[in-house]
């Protein structure tokens, strides 16, 4: 379901000149990753660390994107294939009708396992929705399962990501309340940039993820593709990596496809070295923080230099407080901004692949069509040739029989 009814509202005023809401991007990757058509980077996120496949890191940043203007009067709804979730007129305010907060974590200990929920909060006017509002609490699973339907649904969008493992030992403890808070911040990031997208806002899954009591999404995600989809799906990834490359792959695709693996490459190469860079910066840390103590305890059973080694003590202290602000720049600015481009880098990798193997498709159909085709055409000529043959020998004995 690529679109919904809406809700009618009061009149819009028309926009003036050059004014008015653009076209939707499919995404929000970063400003300057590849494909980006959107502005530039928005706040970076927080950074999570956990060590197994349940509490995996998400960091993302907030982006918007703005629908196509429709005027519309009180009377006549917007068509559910206009697929617009926002407008937005110059010196104007967005006019939303889809609002979602993710809050309230609650610890759940069971004697398999520990995790935690998080109570999602929804309020609209939409007229698919049967309530103005909804209150439902979801786990980190329910997250994973949602990005996996959206990215079967819409092989060619470019879904916001939920990292896999992104561990950092050392800076958040398992389940403490930061790692916590920044996970809640991350998953409320994380619906609402579906929520402003054009197309994947108005998503049957999303929507149920959304509305659903756990026991009902329970329930709808046993109802995952059958065993005939499932070998289709495997049997078309087998076909597409024996067929080898794309023959009629555009040549814009060929590029896209170039600058994503330099682009990749790069950007992974920035990411490990942040993280070294931090780790010794952490290192480094965690040593003075042992030294000052020392050198304070020092003084008080040496008289003569006690003065100097006060001051040591003070230097150290003035060090570890420096190195500890620049760690908090580290690890709230820089780190989750380049993670986030290495995360949409792979994404775009992801949808280029896709969309390759989409074009694969398209071209085994098409040389199916012309070798049918050929046949056709080798079977009309066998045909004609037979028929002219039998229209000769016709001819023949008609003269034979003319003859005295």
């Amino acid at each position: 379901m690529e679109g919904e009814g809406r809700v009618p509202g009061p009149p819009l005023p028309t926009p003036s000149p050059g004014g008015g809401g653009g076209a939707g991007a499919d995404a929000d990757p970063p400003a300057g990753a590849p494909g980006s058509t959107r502005g530039p980077l928005l706040a970076a996120a927080e950074v999570l660390s956990l060590d197994d496949e349940e509490d995996d890191l998400e960091v993302f940043s907030k982006g918007t994107s703005l629908g196509e203007v429709n005027s519309f009067s009180p009377s006549m709804p917007i068509s559910p294939s206009s697929m617009i979730n926002q407008y937005k007129f110059e010196d104007e305010p967005e006019l939303k009708d889809l609002f979602i907060t993710v809050d309230d974590p609650e610890s759940h200990i069971t004697a398999i396992e520990t995790f935690i929920t998080y109570r999602v909060v929804t309020k609209t006017s939409r007229g698919e929705f049967d309530s103005s509002e909804y209150e439902v609490r979801r786990r980190y699973q329910d997250f994973l399962w949602l990005k996996s339907k959206l990215e079967e649904a819409h092989p060619t969008l470019i879904i916001p990501p939920l990292p896999e493992k992104f561990i950092m030992k050392g800076m958040v403890e398992r389940f403490n309340d930061e790692f916590i808070e920044t996970r809640r911040k991350a998953l409320h990031k994380f619906l609402n940039r579906i929520a402003d997208h054009p197309t994947l806002t108005f998503n049957e899954d999303f929507k149920i993820f959304l509305t659903a009591q756990a026991w009902e999404l329970s329930s709808h995600k046993k109802q995952g593709p059958g065993l005939l989809s499932r070998m289709g799906q495997t049997v078309r990834a087998v076909a597409s990596s024996v067929r080898g490359g794309v023959k009629n792959r555009p040549e814009m695709f060929t590029e896209m496809n170039d600058y994503m693996e330099t682009f990749s490459q790069k950007i992974n190469v920035l990411d490990k070295i942040a993280h070294r860079i931090y780790k010794e910066e952490r290192e480094y840390f965690n040593e003075m923080k042992e030294y000052g103590p020392i050198h304070t305890l020092w003084s008080a059973s040496e008289e003569d230099i006690a003065d100097s080694l006060k001051g040591v003590a003070s230097c150290i202290d003035k060090c570890c407080k420096a190195t500890e602000k620049r760690m908090a720049g580290l690890s709230e600015n820089l780190l989750p901004i380049l993670h986030e481009y290495v995360l949409y880098s792979e994404i775009l990798t992801g949808v280029l692949k896709r969309r390759d193997q989409i074009q694969g498709e398209l071209d085994s159909k098409i040389d199916a069509l012309a070798n049918k085709k050929t046949e056709k055409d080798l079977c009309l000529a066998t045909w004609e040739s037979f028929l002219a043959s039998q229209r000769v020998d016709l001819h023949v004995e008609e003269d034979s029989e003319d003859r005295p």
